[in-house]
């Protein structure tokens, strides 16, 4: 039973001893600001009416009746608010508990035996890995870091759009530069800035000179069929560069996959799905197969074209087909930019018709776009940014803000976590700034300040070790609770929550809280003194805090760094 439990458990007994019945749920909160309790309800409020009392008299009479071994003192506030404030015992009893479970602390096993299924970080072919797929993949990462904290058996995996259109039409740009040009090119990152030159440049001759529409048709072909030719050579070459890239990248952003479901798998079965519905869910109109959606309040949409083809809307039908029968995931996520939602809508209604699982056990989060605020990161970066490029930018700004040469180590470590933050802080689906004067500031909210305050917690753990003072997680005599202690033992909650929701940003704002409770602490006096008794507790206290900012930084896929 949790503390949140035990608290609700108390406040439902004080309600019977005072005679008030309450059928419903029991809502607690914590107050905003610590001085007013651990825990706060509105229940006298909530039942005043139906009592006819007066909420304040009759919060008086409940708070009166509230008991447990945790709950050190109850008070009324306001209209009547009842505030609750838990024990100092209670909190020593949790920073021993992270010393108990230091890795795991915060997490639970409420979904062990079950299989999460979660789908991000998608390239398309032939494009650079650039702004969107970083947003993606670090919300995409952080979803799935939430779910294994559940103990849930989670799997990665991405869906690359290996076939269409577009990447015929770059193909035939490769071809007419010539393969041989690629070798101009030194590092893997010139190599796909080159592929997307041939992507966009494609793109604009098919639109400009319906001469080479044929070809570029014949070369999707050879693609969609595997055909012996030298476009599908070309294809092949593109192809597997890119994924070595993606791989690479995404590596280096600190996530790796299990899997990739390929969008050239997926528009057979979808096409077949779709086929094999029509007309009991899909309808024929004009040549096409549409779904029409306005029968369920959305929009409709083409899942088969006129030439007999798969859209984006039956390859992603045929994903879901894939994802069910292949990993047989009792929750299956997947992240997209927000623009896509009202697609996913109508595509996931539809499938749920064909499968009611594909459907209730599916979930859409998205994230929105990013923007980068300053003369000097805008023209490094240009309208489009590679991921590459956005790395290399952003290492830029560290070193020229650091008065000391710092490591590549750091300095990658301190970039990430500053892109990572700042991407996560922000509720799904919203588009976000990245302003390098506060996104790289050690005050503040930011990853670097994250950084900075575990790596400051673990420097004054050291310094206690050095002096030989043991940590100790008893509680001292006459040791009041600090805030440190009461934001450190919400952690296991937030994680709850924080999975529940699919939402990473709760993670963010308690870490964040954390590290501001624990600066402020360590401004206030010495923790490490061997002339003060109650050093050995506040080192426990200190590598608990250290212990809980890596353990939410695991979650957002942000590596900590041991000193700065």
């Amino acid at each position: 039973m949790t503390i949140n439990d035990r608290v609700t458990k108390a406040i439902r007994a004080a309600l019977e001893q005072a005679g008030i019945l309450c059928d419903g749920d029991i809502t607690i909160e914590h107050p905003r600001d610590l001085s007013h309790g651990d825990f706060a309800t509105n229940i006298a409020m909530v039942v005043a009416k139906a009592e006819g009392k007066n909420p304040h008299e009759l919060a008086e009479n409940i708070a009166a009746n509230i008991s447990a071994s945790e709950i050190k003192e109850v008070a009324v506030a306001g209209p009547g608010f009842i505030n609750i404030t838990l024990t100092d015992q209670f909190f020593a009893d949790q920073v021993a508990e992270v010393f108990a479970t230091p890795d795991i602390f915060g997490y639970n096993h409420d979904w062990q035996g079950k299989k999460i299924l979660v789908e991000h970080s998608s390239p398309n072919l032939f494009k650079p890995f650039h702004i969107g797929h970083m947003m993606n993949n670090t919300v995409g990462e952080a979803i799935a870091r939430l779910c294994k904290t559940s103990g849930a058996e989670v799997t990665q995996i991405s869906y690359p759009s290996d076939v269409s259109l577009g990447i015929g039409k770059a193909v035939w740009k490769l071809l007419d530069y010539g393969i041989e040009k690629l070798d101009e090119y030194e590092t893997t990152s010139e190599k796909m800035a080159f592929l997307g030159r041939c992507y966009a440049e494609g793109t604009q001759a098919y639109e400009s000179d319906e001469s080479i529409h044929d070809r570029v048709r014949e070369i999707t072909q050879d693609i969609y069929e595997h055909r012996d030719t030298p476009a599908y050579t070309a294809y092949q070459l593109g192809r597997d560069l890119n994924l070595d890239y993606f791989i690479t990248m995404t590596a280096r952003l600190g996530s790796s996959f299990d899997g990739f479901v390929f969008e050239s798998e997926a528009g057979k079965e979808g096409k077949d799905i779709i086929r094999e519905n029509t007309p009991a869910i899909y309808t024929e109109s004009d040549g096409a197969t549409i779904y029409q959606g306005e029968d369920d309040g959305l929009h409709t949409r083409v899942f088969i074209n006129k030439d007999g083809n798969p859209t984006y809307e039956a390859k992603d039908t045929g994903l879901l087909k894939i994802k069910f029968d292949r990993y047989q995931p009792d929750l299956s996520v997947f992240v997209t930019d927000s623009e896509q939602g009202p697609y996913f809508q109508v595509v996931v209604t539809a499938a749920g018709k064909v499968n009611p699982d594909w459907q209730a056990k599916t979930i859409h989060k998205t994230h929105g776009r990013m923007q980068f605020k300053g003369a000097k990161m805008s023209s490094r970066l240009g309208n489009t940014p590679l991921v590459s490029d956005i790395l290399d930018a952003v290492l830029a700004e560290v070193r020229e803000r650091s008065d000391r040469d710092i490591s590549d180590t750091e300095a990658d470590a301190i970039a990430i976590a500053a892109l990572k933050y700042t991407i996560l802080r922000t509720q799904a689906g919203k588009n976000i700034n990245f302003d390098p004067d506060t996104s790289l500031s050690f005050e503040g909210d930011s990853g670097p300040y994250l950084l900075y305050t575990y790596a400051r917690a673990r420097s004054v753990a050291q310094k206690g070790e050095d002096l030989g003072i043991a940590s100790d997680p008893s509680l001292p005599n006459g040791w009041q609770a600090t805030d440190v202690e009461r934001i450190l033992y919400r952690f296991p909650e937030v994680i709850n929550l924080a999975f529940r929701d699919l939402a990473p940003h709760q993670v963010v704002t308690y870490v964040t809280e954390l590290a501001q409770a624990f600066n402020t602490w360590y401004g206030e006096g010495k923790i490490a003194d061997p002339d003060d008794p109650n050093s050995p507790y506040k080192l426990a206290l200190t590598r608990a805090t250290a212990q809980v900012i890596k353990n939410a930084c695991w979650v957002l896929g942000i590596e900590v760094l041991e000193e700065m």
